[in-house]
């Protein structure tokens, strides 16, 4: 029961220092792609250490998952595993981890249920606000424009993706200023944001008590709209890009005193107006390998003790 308990406290140990160091670190606001890496390699890695763990506790509890799991293994490799030894914490364990595996599974699930259905109804309401005429038929057209009074843009995800804008955006916002507005929903169609949204709200969602999982779903909602920022402001500059967003969102009083649900637009225009140094090419590389090899830390802990055998 070493290995499995050492898996246990290794995974508790990121859950609890990887945010922490992240939270002090001055990077992630100045490179969100890498952030959003180092992220996901975390929350892999804990979840890893969960899997792995439940894998060598069910071993140790029952011969059958033994035998499953240690089938072409040497004799050498399983007693350097010292299984069956763990008596009824070996079974608890197994049991309780695969509990928390079927709950993680059944919140995705329910979280792409919800999204099938948000999609299904923004459809729905996309085809009542902007109706085909008689003998007209759907189109394939990624560009849907709206009738609206209020400025705005979002990018509807699904198998024919299109990126719906109302009437009063465009004639607020002109020129490259419109090209950088369009650019940032495509950034977030590109790289499949909402899949990163999903999964971090079914985790926070299915285990609200795990401050990982929360910090997971916060900083995915604030990274990827920085991500998106810069994409835009790559092609259209950062002015352009910071006008865009202050003219989408003046009327919605985030620039007043009193917080609002999009808090974060001041500090992202603050952002682009004032950008702060990007890493060298040489920090950004090794902080994407160390942060890919962050899950296989738990691979190797596991290994570990066949490896050292069979050497």
């Amino acid at each position: 029961m070493m290995v499995p308990a050492a898996l246990l406290l290794l995974g508790a140990l990121t859950a609890v220092v990887a945010p922490r160091l992240l939270a002090r670190a001055d990077w992630p606001d100045r490179e969100p792609v890498v952030a959003l890496w180092v992220w996901q390699s975390v929350v892999a890695a804990v979840l890893l250490c969960c899997a792995l763990s439940m894998t060598l506790s069910a071993a140790s509890a029952w011969h059958a998952v033994r035998g499953h799991v240690f089938a072409p293994a040497p004799r050498a490799v399983v007693e350097a595993y010292a299984l069956g030894v763990g008596g009824p914490w070996a079974a608890t364990t197994a049991v309780a981890l695969a509990c928390g595996g079927l709950w993680t599974v059944a919140m995705l699930l329910r979280e792409v249920v919800r999204a099938r259905a948000r999609y299904r109804r923004r459809r729905t309401e996309l085809l009542v606000r902007a109706p085909l005429l008689p003998g007209e038929q759907p189109a394939n057209d990624r560009l849907v424009i709206l009738e609206g009074r209020r400025p705005d843009a979002w990018w509807l995800p699904g198998a024919a993706p299109r990126l719906a804008i109302t009437t009063a955006a465009l004639r607020r916002l002109k020129g490259r200023q419109l090209d950088a507005l369009l650019a940032h929903e495509q950034g977030h169609a590109q790289a499949r944001h909402d899949w990163l949204l999903h999964c971090s709200a079914a985790l926070a969602g299915g285990f609200p008590q795990v401050p990982v999982f929360a910090a997971f779903r916060d900083e995915m909602h604030r990274l990827v709209e920085l991500a998106a920022d810069d994409m835009a402001s790559r092609r259209f500059g950062r002015l352009t890009t910071a006008l865009a967003l202050v003219g989408l969102n003046e009327d919605r009083g985030v620039f007043g005193p009193c917080p609002t649900a999009q808090a974060q637009v001041p500090q992202r225009v603050h952002r682009l107006l004032t950008p702060p140094d990007r890493l060298t090419a040489g920090r950004r590389l090794r902080l994407t390998a160390a942060a890919a090899l962050v899950p296989v830390v738990p691979v190797l802990v596991a290994f570990g003790p066949g490896l050292r055998a069979l050497g």
